[in-house]
């Protein structure tokens, strides 16, 4: 019941767009499927850390297919921008991996004026994923694959009337929010592939206790409070490596055998290798419409599988 780097098939001649690709996750991700072929898209907001990244990758594969693109999910100009430059540079996208996000975050707002963490873990990638989605479609067998959390347990779907918890904020309920919406998101996108005839899938993952940038990033900006320390303090002492906790979201880009909707974590739900999982509290029909009502009306962008196909 084990599966690695070693089971991912060839992926010449495929694009895959990686958010967050210059730390963590995202990082082990890109390296990963370059190293079996794949041209990378590395989209990241820090630009010194994403050519830190770039020449990580390249001094394990010197022969790696990488591009870099600014990428800064908290601006909607930002992520339009960054659409446009991948849509132009490339015909197809195999696999969009929506990794990147912050964690239990104090409260504060992107330049757009959103709660930072619904702002860049679900409204930020729900505009990627707009803008591209004419190439996802056109792309035979694409895949998108949106990041959970175990933490979605601890989530309730998206308030419709305040999404952005204002007034009543909780860095670490939020987080929960977030990471529920994008189970949501991958379980709704499914929906209008099936019902597009479309046959891309959408599927999602979560990591389990890995040892990563985000547990660091929460205990410096002190938004979780003492379970803050307490999980980065867990996490360097018993957290998978970056390279052992992507290997759920890889498995759900590559793996051959998966099934649009199907849900990857840690056998062990904190540890272990990658397995599909069931949906627990599955997500109803009133949620994933309660998503699509936040993201739709926040951003001005829809999700429109249907009419994202090409004529």
């Amino acid at each position: 019941m084990t599966w690695s780097t070693a089971d991912i098939p060839h992926q010449g001649g495929r694009v895959a767009v990686v958010t967050g690709a210059n730390g963590g996750l995202g990082l082990a991700s890109a390296k990963a499927l370059a190293g079996r072929g794949a041209h990378v898209v590395m989209a990241a907001r820090n630009q010194e850390k994403a050519a830190a990244a770039r020449e990580e990758i390249l001094a394990a594969h010197p022969d790696a297919s990488l591009e870099v693109v600014e990428l800064d999910l908290g601006s909607l100009a930002s992520v339009e921008k960054a659409a446009g430059e991948i849509a132009a540079a490339h015909e197809r996208i195999d696999v969009l991996m929506l990794n990147a996000g912050v964690m239990a975050m104090p409260e504060g707002t992107t330049v757009d004026g959103f709660e930072r963490q619904l702002g860049i873990n679900v409204l930020g990638h729900w505009a990627l994923t707009s803008h591209l989605l004419p190439t996802v479609v056109a792309t035979p067998g694409a895949r998108v694959i949106t990041l959970s959390s175990m933490a979605q347990h601890q989530g309730s779907p998206l308030d419709v009337d305040n999404p952005h918890m204002r007034g009543r904020y909780d860095a670490w309920k939020q987080y929960g929010n977030t990471k529920l919406a994008a189970r949501h998101l991958a379980q709704g996108l499914q929906a209008r592939f099936e019902a597009a005839g479309v046959d891309a899938m959408a599927l999602a993952a979560h990591p389990g206790l890995t040892n990563s940038d985000l547990q660091a990033t929460t205990h410096e900006e002190g938004g979780a409070g003492f379970l803050g320390g307490f999980f980065h303090r867990l996490t360097e002492t018993v957290g998978m490596s970056t390279e052992r906790g992507a290997l759920s979201q890889l498995r759900a880009a590559t793996d051959p055998s998966a099934s649009g909707g199907d849900y990857f974590g840690p056998l062990l739900v904190a540890t272990g290798p990658p397995v599909r999982k069931p949906l627990i509290r599955p997500g109803a029909d009133a949620a994933i419409a309660a998503l699509w009502t936040v993201c739709e009306r926040e951003t001005g962008l829809s999700i429109d599988v249907a009419a994202a196909r090409p004529s």
